[in-house]
């Protein structure tokens, strides 16, 4: 099968506001592969083995780089009915998105992984559907024109954010989520893949629902573990991770009513890991957390709240401001060697009524991470697209080996890529694109252009790249 609906648009936006630095700006082509909604998430991976990264969403993989060849993973036998205004009705493939008119959800399907399970050499599928359904391994059958056996692997996935990551250390990647009010990580077994995957909790039970918000791990404390993050707090990783041992737990108010994916990461460059997420995934917000030196009465250690985007335009310095921010991602963007954030707007995350503003442009921005002195950081933001948005899953990936990260979204309106580019440009074109300070006074930490300071690493210079 191939033939999908493709669109280009090129994208020009800024990067290297550093004084003296090569003047390069930062393009996407808009590739919308299908415009039914299949996955709430969609990810890439190399699935036939051609050295070429993958697009994967719903029941489809289109072949990279080029993404003009489709095939099914499973049979995309979904439909609903579609009543005109003339009373007709029409049968239209796929869950009820943006052709819709109430609520609806890709119940089988939400998040997407890639990984060779059974240790053949070829890629399988893992997928997760609505929270509190199965996680699925799909099998690769080494040719394009064959369905994909599937297997259940584990019962019951809760959570709107979880991943698919290395929990232990041990090279494996796990299932991360809570399941059945406790939070944990499910292990697979090449040697029997197929089996329910053994589910280890980390916690006793709590008031962790199916639909609970804010999930992630990495390393907060530095001793070389991860550590399980969500909305109320971290689970630290004990030394002897022992099966059925329960981890410490440290209190912190990340994001009261539950986020998206959370990223333990040193923002200020003050050697401590901080916290980065979206403050609510159905309302408004983003921000990162910075851990102090303090620590509390009992050891905990302290954060402090820094929201740089809210629901006002006039609280974020650009006047930058959009609702439902419930997918996210932590990436190099711009090659600089700091890590910025992939976010952007839900669509219809519960329907075109559900949530603040859900007519709204459904925007995708990556917030360029700069720091500057005295611990001193802001985020630059810069629109990618304004009619694409994300679901719950954003998947990055360099598709055409140019070095540059990639993006491949899946919702409501359907399927989409964007292929990273950039070019070489003059002073003058490089100012005009940069995003203005509307409001200088916004934030409680922000830099001043004469206290921007050269960022680590030295940036990507790729050769240019063909329109």
């Amino acid at each position: 099968m191939n033939l999908p609906r493709i669109l280009s648009v090129g994208l020009v936006f800024a990067a290297f506001p550093v004084l003296g630095a090569e003047r390069i700006l930062h393009e996407f082509k808009k590739l919308h592969l299908d415009k039914y909604y299949w996955s709430e998430g969609a990810n890439f991976g190399d699935l036939n083995r051609d050295g070429h990264p993958d697009a994967i969403s719903g029941p489809y993989w289109w072949e990279g780089p080029k993404f003009t060849i489709r095939h099914e993973i499973y049979p995309p036998v979904t439909r609903f009915t579609l009543k005109k205004p003339d009373g007709t009705e029409e049968q239209v493939p796929g869950f009820e998105g943006f052709f819709g008119k109430k609520n609806a959800y890709s119940t089988d399907n939400f998040f997407s992984f890639v990984h060779d399970f059974d240790g053949d050499g070829w890629n399988n599928v893992l997928t997760y559907g609505l929270p509190g359904t199965p996680a699925y391994v799909y099998i690769n059958p080494k040719t394009n024109d064959n369905h994909w056996a599937r297997h259940q692997v584990f019962d019951a996935v809760d959570n709107e954010s979880p991943t698919f990551a290395d929990v232990t250390g041990d090279g494996k990647p796990e299932i991360l989520c809570n399941s059945v009010g406790t939070f944990g990580y499910a292990s697979p077994d090449c040697a029997k893949f197929s089996a329910r995957w053994q589910f280890t909790s980390i916690s006793g039970k709590g008031p962790w629902g199916n639909f609970n918000h804010g999930l992630g791990i990495g390393d907060v404390n530095g001793d070389g573990r991860m550590d399980i993050l969500e909305r109320g707090g971290w689970w630290e990783q004990p030394k002897q991770n022992q099966s059925g041992a329960i981890w410490a737990r440290h209190p912190a108010a990340f994001s009261p009513g539950g986020g998206a994916q959370m990223f333990a990461y040193d923002v200020n460059g003050d050697g401590a890991a901080d916290v980065v997420t979206s403050i609510a995934g159905h309302g408004y917000g983003l921000g990162w957390y910075e851990q102090l030196k303090e620590k509390d009465a009992e050891g905990n250690p302290q954060f402090r709240t820094h929201v740089f985007m809210n629901k006002e335009p006039a609280e974020n310095r650009y006047g930058v401001a959009f609702s439902q921010l419930h997918a996210l991602e932590l990436v190099d963007m711009d090659g600089d060697g700091l890590k910025d954030i992939v976010t952007g707007k839900c669509f219809w995350a519960h329907g075109p009524s559900g949530d603040p503003d859900p007519g709204a442009p459904a925007v995708l921005y990556w917030f360029q991470l700069v720091r500057g002195v005295k611990g001193s950081v802001d985020w630059i933001p810069h629109l990618i697209d304004s009619d694409s948005g994300v679901g719950r899953q954003i998947g990055v990936a360099d598709v055409n080996g140019d070095r540059l990260p990639d993006l491949i979204i899946g919702n409501k309106k359907g399927t989409y890529v964007f292929i990273h580019e950039t070019r070489k440009v003059s002073e003058s074109e490089w100012a005009g694109a940069q995003p203005s300070v509307k409001y200088p006074g916004a934030g409680d930490q922000q830099l001043r252009a004469e206290d921007v300071i050269q960022r680590t690493g030295a940036p990507r210079n790729p050769a240019p790249q063909s329109k």
